[in-house]
């Protein structure tokens, strides 16, 4: 409501002093209302396509601008002020060198902004899109690094955000005394400058803290119905909570489970023997994509590449496992089984 009556306020600035401005050579001036109106969609147009934009960009092109209209003004000062006398030749050659400059100017601060990263500075922002857009990362999606991946592949759209007091997690896990935990924190803050540095992702830290929750995953709950988002994660356990909740979880695990390469039974394939299984003989082997692949009478042949048969595919709820034999036993088998006619006799 406040949108539509700050536009119509707009429209009738542009619209009244249209007419004022017009009145007194295309009488009755109706005109310039006629200009106005159209200034005013103009403007409007602009901001819709300004908006868009991410904040960096925007800092940059209206630097760019600045100094670009800054060396016009040196250059003209300079060389072209003293050359020309008479006022209407030398106003077109303004024209020339601030339009010059300034779309040098702007179009090199434009690009240089996507590549612009205030490191040491955090931007807060307190409004958060209360679409269903935001998709609130939490603290283990985060260290896990995958999610940045995702996001410049532009398959997640809609506002990143970042709340404080995940930040402040990921601080904490950084400045650990456990070099473990000291790695896993420098790397989560690493993903999110990478995050940060996307052209076309939109990612706000916001302040909001609740004092009356203590827990993480509490707080990341409280903040997801408060702005009707939806948490990213990895952790099952936040997003069994979440989804008796109510609350929407994109699971980072499940999307890699859904993308695995389907291997169907009777499938043959070539995999390394890297170990030894769990039941006598077997042996172990692994997919490029992490999948386990257990191999009967695979032990022998630990540390060689070898051609197997699928014999059955298990799917876990922490991924997906393959049961395979070897192909050169299941060749003996299948001759094993090859039909034979009897000779007739006769008695």
């Amino acid at each position: 409501m406040g949108l539509m009556v700050i536009r119509i306020f707009l429209f009738l600035i542009c619209g009244v002093s249209g007419y004022y401005l017009t009145k007194e050579f295309i009488p009755p001036g109706f005109w310039g209302i006629g200009f106005g109106i159209v200034l005013a969609l103009i403007t409007i147009l602009i901001e819709t396509k300004l908006k868009k934009l991410p904040l960096k960009t925007l800092i940059g092109g209206f630097i760019g601008l600045i100094l670009g209209l800054f060396f016009a003004n040196f250059i003209s000062n300079l060389f072209i002020s003293n050359q020309f006398d008479q006022q209407q030749n030398i106003l077109p050659i303004y024209g020339i060198i601030y339009g010059i400059f300034g779309y040098i100017g702007l179009r090199l601060g434009y690009k240089k902004g996507e590549e612009f990263f205030l490191s040491g500075i955090k931007i807060f922002s307190k409004n958060i899109p209360k679409n269903g857009q935001a998709k609130i990362l939490d603290t283990s999606v985060i260290i896990d690094g995958r999610i940045s991946d995702i996001t410049e592949t532009g398959f997640v759209e809609g506002t990143i955000v970042i709340p404080q007091f995940v930040l402040n997690e990921l601080q904490h896990i950084a400045d650990s005394s456990d070099p473990v935990k000291r790695t896993r924190g420098k790397r989560g803050l690493e993903v999110l400058h990478h995050i940060q540095k996307q052209v076309n992702v939109d990612v706000r830290i916001v302040d909001r803290d609740y004092p009356n929750v203590k827990e993480v995953d509490s707080k990341l709950i409280e903040l997801a119905k408060e702005v009707g988002g939806k948490i990213i994660t990895n952790d099952s356990n936040l997003n069994k909570v979440a989804e008796l909740q109510g609350i929407e979880v994109l699971n980072i695990n499940e999307l890699a489970n859904a993308l695995k390469p389907v291997v169907l039974p009777g499938e043959e394939i070539n995999v390394k023997i890297l170990k030894e299984g769990k039941e006598v003989g077997q042996g172990v082997a692994y997919l490029d994509d992490g999948t386990m692949i257990v191999v009967d009478n695979g032990k022998r042949l630990m540390g060689k590449n070898v051609d197997v048969v699928v014999t059955s595919v298990l799917q876990t709820p922490a991924g997906r496992m393959i049961f395979a034999r070897l192909k050169e036993e299941s060749s003996r088998e299948n001759k094993g089984r090859e039909y034979y006619y009897p000779i007739d006799s006769e008695f």
